[in-house]
Order: structure tokens, then C-alpha cells, then sequence
């Protein structure tokens, strides 16, 4: 009975459901924390009052409790903000020092442009050009909404001079072709040169009137006291976002949770990347894994079908084959000393030399972009598609191809009309792989190309649209940075899990996509086992 046993696997079948159970078990703890953190993050939290034995009061919200190590006593963890009042964010106290804990009705919580979290409480207003704010709980908020038009103009101003800017940029570049060309004393040289002038001093007027606005803007301010009466004025235009969480309703706090998402998927990033939105990170993820595909499936596809269909067996096939299973197995780094080596310093300054000569030394396409980031993840996922395509290929049985070709078929319209058709579930699952894998790399974009802040995205409005020599940001190396090189961890933490989610729901997206479109194809092509 033991020999039948072990005969007919039965331990082995154990073994392998244990594996499986303890994989989507931990499949799923991964995604309860990252979903437990990242989604109550824009929650709106109460805000307490504690007062403590020497007389001191502190305002924050209470993040963690835990016991002391080696005794029975148990201590808070509050988010007091005010960086610019008490250098710090968090404090921890002991549950024994606390006298009393209330959560006052009238604390405000203010989110700035820099400093951090403001919790206070409001002393008085100080406004200029608007109407007198209406007292009650929410006249900060319409104090801060009647400053949006002036905010927005200011806003507009800022783009108009980056236009100018833009354009000055371009007469320079056009100039300094027109040097390196000995071509300086021609009409339009001198047009161009005279445009550059009269854009500067309109560059000029810009910049007062920007100037004056903005200092206008700023003599608007509030003044508020936090737990223990110390005054601070803060101007409003400063201030992203106020609201007084403890006398909130439900559906308060829902608007309020609604517009952090609005913010975190369409605004930039603010404070060092810790508050404020994603969008530029968002948008330099996915169009990296778009490039990354459209360089990179083509070529493994092709070099897949040449090695199963075409290529004779022999020795130096066997070697490829060899060679590339390796490169599916070389660390992410390599891949991306290569990428620098070899596109940023040699093919991009290869086209600096012959396209750009006159902006040297400053290069051009001989710096980390998108475009060298893409080809490097595409170098690093083609093995993965190469493979796969090989195996969808070599899995069709040889009587298809033996049929098809009695049939008088030759042997490209077998490839493309029987062949690829059936193998193209297998080849998708090998683009989903890559692209999962091209997702979440982060070591080669850090030589290649990815930044810590894009001041402009890779695609947009401004003429020739697609700017593949400009730099990115992206979800994977955004955790990096702020999770490991923020000065301030604990306030970076919830972006942290806030960033990680989105990463995961971009994977999710994509590859779900791809899963589907592969099922559709399966169902459609699939006439094996007819």
C-alpha cells in the first residue's frame, strides 16, 4: 500500500497544492497591505487634542499605537505637522503622560505648498481686493476659493512666460546652427535676432507683472494658533486645501476623499514628491511600457519565428538558443550600463555629432531620455518574447504544417494564415511577461533616463509633439525615491503604499487587457482539438 503511494505521486500532488496554497496566500497578503495602506491614506482622519501633564497641548492626528519594548506601557504616535514651527511631523508620547483627549469641533487642517500639514486653529484673516469673509466654519475655504481667479491668473502668466522662454530657446538653437554654418550676417539672421530681442523684453514685462501679482497675492494671510496658543501667519495663496476634519459629515469626507483622487491622478507632485499628485509618474509609466512594446514584441516575434520555422539545427543555432535563455537571466543593471554605453553615449552621441553639432558640449540625444530607456527595457524583455514565441510555435503539432503544405500552401502563407494565428495566445502570454517585467524595473531607468521631477512631459502640445529625447518620471523609481531617499520617511510613507497601489493597478490594467485579447484569440483560432 506505501510502494502505491509513493507510485502514483501522491505526495508530490501534496507538495504542489501546498506550494500553490502558500503562493496565492501570499499573493493576497501582499495585495491586503498595500490596499489596507493605500487606500485610507485621503481619508480624512480625525484631528486630536491631547493635554499632558507638564500643561503642554499638542494637536495631530493619531497614527499608531504600540506597547514600549520590555514593559506594559503603551505610547501614541502623533502627526503633529507645523514642520515650520516645530522642525518635525511626528512625536511620540506616552498614554501615561496624557491627561485628557478630546477632538475639538474647530481645528483646521491645512495642506500647504511646502512645510507640510498646518494643524491649528483660526485667529483672524487678512484680505485684500476681495469681500470680507463671511464668518463661520467654512470662511477659510471660501476666503481660499475667492482667490482661485487671482491664482489662475498668476498660473497663466507663469505659462506665458514659459512660452516665451520656448521660444527663445528655439531662436538660440537656430543662431547657434547659423554660427556653427558661418552664416551670421544674413536678413535672417538678423530677423531672428531681433525677434530674440523683442521676445526678451516682453520676457521682462512678464516677469514684474509677475513679480507684483505675486506679491500682491501673498499679502493675503490668515493667522493661526496651534495647541498651545504660539500665532503663525500663513499667506493663502500658500495653502492647497483646508477643512476641519472632526466636524465633517460622511459625505463631507467622501468629496473631500474624491478630490484627493482627482489631485493624485491629474495634479504634479509637490513637496518633494510627497504630497500632491502623480500624473507626470502615471504618464511616463505607461507611455515607457507602450514604447517598450512596440520596440521590443516586433523584433522578438520575428527572431522567434526565424529560429522554430527557418533556421537550419545546427550548432550556432544551438548557441543563440543558449544565448538568449541567458539574457533572460542577466540582472537589470548590466542591461542598463549597456543601455548608457551603448544608446545614450554611442547612438545618441552618434546623432548629436550628425544632426546637432552646433549645441555641443551640451548634448541633445547623448543624455538619458525615453527613447534610450524604452530600446533598454526592450533589450531586456526580448529573450522573454523570443522564448515564448518559440514555444507557442514548436507547441503546434507537425501534422498542421504537413496538411497545409499538401494543400499546396506554401510556406509563408502557412506562417502567417495557420501558424501564428494558433500561436498567438502562447506569444501573448510571453508579451505579458515582458511587459509585467519592463513595468516594474527600476535599476536600468535610473542610468538611462527616469528623473526625480519632468519639468515637461515626453508628449504634448508643442511642435514636433513626440519629444523622445526628454527625461521622465515613473511609478517605480518614484517609490525608490521617496521611500529610501526622502530626509522625511515617515511623511513619505503613505505615498509609498499610494504609488505602489497605482503601479499595480497600471500592471493589472495592461496585462488583464492582454489576457483578454489572448482568450479571444484562443477561442478563435484554436482547432486542435477539433
Amino acid at each position: 500500500m506505501t510502494k502505491k503511494f509513493w507510485r502514483q505521486g501522491e505526495p508530490f500532488v501534496w507538495a504542489t497544492g501546498l506550494a500553490l496554497s502558500l503562493i496565492l496566500f501570499l499573493t493576497l497578503l501582499l495585495f491586503y497591505v498595500v490596499l489596507a495602506n493605500g487606500l485610507a491614506v485621503f481619508w480624512p482622519k480625525k484631528v486630536a487634542l491631547a493635554t499632558l501633564q507638564d500643561g503642554r497641548s499638542l494637536l495631530g492626528e493619531i497614527v499608531q499605537e504600540e506597547t514600549i519594548p520590555h514593559t506594559e506601557k503603551k505610547r501614541l504616535q502623533f502627526k503633529i505637522g507645523n514642520r515650520d514651527l516645530y522642525g518635525l511631523d511626528f512625536k511620540w508620547v506616552d498614554a501615561s503622560e496624557i491627561t485628557t483627549l478630546t477632538y475639538p469641533k474647530d481645528v483646521h487642517v491645512l495642506e500647504r505648498q511646502e512645510y507640510g500639514n498646518f494643524y491649528g486653529y483660526l485667529s483672524e484673516f487678512e484680505v485684500k481686493g476681495i469681500s470680507p469673509p463671511v464668518s463661520g466654519s467654512n470662511s477659510l475655504a471660501q476666503t481660499i476659493a475667492a482667490l482661485e481667479d487671482r491664482k489662475v491668473e498668476v498660473h497663466l502668466l507663469g505659462k506665458k512666460i514659459a512660452n516665451l522662454n520656448r521660444r527663445v530657446e528655439l531662436i538660440d538653437h537656430h543662431l547657434a546652427k547659423a554660427r556653427y554654418n558661418k552664416e551670421e550676417n544674413t536678413p535672417a539672421i538678423a530677423a531672428m535676432q531681433g525677434e530674440k530681442q523683442g521676445l526678451k523684453t516682453e520676457f521682462e514685462a512678464l516677469v514684474s507683472i509677475l513679480g507684483e501679482k505675486s506679491a500682491a497675492l501673498a499679502t493675503n494671510q490668515a493667522i493661526f494658533t496651534d495647541a498651545n496658543g504660539q500665532p503663525k501667519a500663513i499667506a493663502l495663496p500658500n495653502i492647497v486645501r483646508a477643512y476641519q476634519p472632526n466636524s465633517m459629515s460622511f459625505f463631507a469626507k467622501c468629496a473631500y476623499y474624491l478630490e484627493r483622487l482627482r489631485e493624485l491622478f491629474f495634479d504634479e507632485p509637490r513637496e518633494s514628491n510627497t504630497e500632491g499628485g502623480l500624473f507626470p509618474a502615471i504618464f511616463g509609466t505607461v507611455m515607457l511600457i507602450f514604447l517598450m512594446s512596440i520596440l521590443s514584441f516586433p523584433l522578438g516575434v520575428l527572431a522567434g519565428i526565424y529560429l522554430r520555422e527557418y533556421a537550419k539545427d545546427g550548432w550556432l543555432v544551438k548557441m543563440v538558443r543558449i544565448a538568449v535563455n541567458n539574457l533572460a537571466g542577466i540582472p537589470s543593471i548590466v542591461y542598463g550600463i549597456f543601455g548608457l554605453g551603448f544608446f545614450v553615449y554611442g547612438i545618441g552621441g552618434g546623432i548629436d555629432q550628425l544632426f546637432f553639432p552646433e549645441r555641443l558640449p551640451t548634448p541633445t540625444f547623448g543624455t538619458g531620455g525615453i527613447l534610450w530607456t524604452s530600446l533598454t527595457l526592450g533589450l531586456l524583455t526580448v529573450p522573454v518574447v523570443i522564448v515564448a514565441t518559440e514555444e507557442a510555435l514548436g507547441s503546434i503539432p507537425p501534422g498542421i504544417r504537413e496538411g497545409s503544405q499538401a494543400l499546396a500552401a506554401t510556406k509563408l502563407q502557412t506562417l502567417t494564415r495557420i501558424l501564428l494565428p494558433m500561436a498567438s495566445p502562447g506569444i501573448l502570454t510571453g508579451f505579458i511577461l515582458a511587459m509585467a517585467r519592463a513595468a516594474g524595473e527600476v535599476a536600468p531607468l535610473m542610468i538611462t533616463g527616469v528623473v526625480k521631477l519632468a519639468p515637461a512631459l515626453p508628449l504634448d502640445g508643442v511642435f514636433p509633439y513626440l519629444h523622445l529625447d526628454r527625461k521622465f518620471m515613473h511609478l517605480g523609481f518614484h517609490i525608490y525615491d521617496i521611500g529610501f531617499q526622502s530626509p522625511n520617511v515617515e511623511a513619505a510613507k503613505p505615498m509609498v503604499y499610494v504609488t505602489t497601489l497605482l503601479l499595480i493597478l497600471i500592471v493589472l490594467a495592461m496585462t488583464s487587457t492582454a489576457i483578454y485579447l489572448r482568450n479571444k484569440m484562443r477561442q478563435r483560432h484554436s482547432v486542435v482539438d477539433v
